[in-house]
C-alpha cells in the first residue's frame, strides 16, 4: 500500500490523567474513523508536563508497559485496522523509569517499544530528574501501513538518531513532542526557537528522503505555578524533499490528517542519492564526544 493518511492528535492536557487518556483515546477514535491509518499522540499526553519541577510525587504517574493504557490502545488498533504510536511514563522497575513509545499494529499487537535516547536538562525541563536513558537503541518497525521510526521529542535534534533509524528502512520518522517557549523569552528568541525546532526536523526528511511527522501539545501549563511553559503546538508533516505538507494551528486542538504517498521515499532516495555517496569509513570519530 503506497498512500496511506497519518493522524496527528494535538491538544493541550489537564491535571487529571484518567481524563486525559480518556480524551486522547476519543480523539484516536475520530482520526481511524476520519481515514486515518497511522496515528500518533503527543508526548506525555497523560499528564500535564510535570518535568517543569523535580517531585518524587510524580513518579506516581509512571504505569507498565505491556499495561492498561496501551491495552486500551491496542483495542483501537484492533478495531479500526489502524496502526498506533503512544507515548507512556514508564515504570519499568522500581527506581527505573523511562520516557517511552509503544507501537502497535494494525492487528492490535503490540510490536514493540521505543525508549527516549537522548534527555534533557534544562531550565523546566528537567527529564534526567526521572527518566533513565533508553536502550532500546534507534529501531524501525514494518507495520501494515509502512515501515515506521518513532523518536522522541529532545532525539529530534540530533541527525545521528534519524540516520540510524532511516538506515533501517523507516519511511516515517514519528517525534512525539512536548516543547514550548519559557513566556518571558517568547518575545525575544521565540521566532527562533520555532524555527530552529521546525528546521531541524525538515533536515531529517532532506537528509534521509523520508517523511517526518513531529506532533506536540497546545497550552499554557503552570503545575509549579510561576510563568510555566507554553507550547506552541504547530505540529507537522514534512515530506521526503523537507517540505511542509500540513501543519497544524498554535493554539486550537486539532486532528491533523495527512495523506502521504510511501512510493516518493523510493523516487526522492534515487535521485538524491544521498545513502550511497556516504563516506562510513570516514565517520569513525562521530562515536567521540569530541575531537581535541
Amino acid at each position: 500500500m503506497s498512500k496511506v493518511t497519518l493522524g496527528l492528535l494535538q491538544h493541550a492536557c489537564g491535571a487529571d490523567p484518567k481524563a486525559n487518556l480518556k480524551k486522547t483515546l476519543a480523539l484516536t477514535e475520530q482520526a481511524a474513523k476520519k481515514g486515518a491509518k497511522i496515528i500518533c499522540t503527543q508526548e506525555l499526553f497523560r499528564s500535564q508536563y510535570f518535568c517543569q519541577s523535580e517531585d518524587h510525587a510524580h513518579f506516581d504517574l509512571a504505569e507498565s508497559i505491556p499495561g492498561p493504557s496501551s491495552a486500551a490502545f491496542q483495542k483501537i488498533a484492533k478495531k479500526y485496522g489502524v496502526v498506533i504510536v503512544a507515548s507512556l511514563f514508564e515504570r519499568r522497575a522500581s527506581g527505573l523509569y523511562h520516557n517511552t513509545a509503544v507501537i502497535i499494529d494494525a492487528d492490535g499487537s503490540l510490536l514493540g517499544i521505543y525508549r527516549k535516547m537522548h534527555i534533557p536538562d534544562d531550565p523546566l525541563f528537567y527529564e534526567k530528574f526521572y527518566f533513565t536513558p533508553g536502550d532500546t537503541g534507534f529501531r524501525a518497525w514494518q507495520t501494515k501501513f509502512g515501515k515506521i521510526g518513532v523518536l522522541i521529542c529532545w532525539d529530534q535534534w540530533y541527525p545521528e538518531g534519524a540516520r540510524l533509524t532511516s538506515l533501517q528502512g523507516a519511511e516515517i520518522l514519528f517525534y512525539p513532542t512536548a516543547i514550548g517557549w519559557h513566556p518571558k523569552e517568547k518575545a525575544e528568541y521565540g521566532t527562533n526557537q520555532h524555527g530552529a525546532w521546525e528546521i531541524i526536523q525538515r533536515s531529517h526528511a532532506v537528509a534521509n528522503g523520508c517523511y517526518v511527522a513531529a506532533v506536540n501539545r497546545i497550552g499554557l501549563e503552570q503545575p509549579i505555578g510561576g510563568d510555566g511553559l507554553e507550547f506552541w503546538g504547530q505540529s507537522f508533516v514534512a515530506g521526503t524533499s523537507g517540505q511542509i505538507l500540513a501543519k497544524a494551528s498554535v493554539d486550537r486542538e486539532e486532528i491533523l490528517l495527512v495523506p502521504i504517498d510511501l512510493g516518493k521515499v523510493d523516487v526522492t532516495r534515487t535521485h538524491w542519492p544521498f545513502l550511497r555517496d556516504r563516506r562510513i569509513d570516514a565517520y569513525g570519530d562521530l562515536t567521540k564526544r569530541f575531537i581535541d
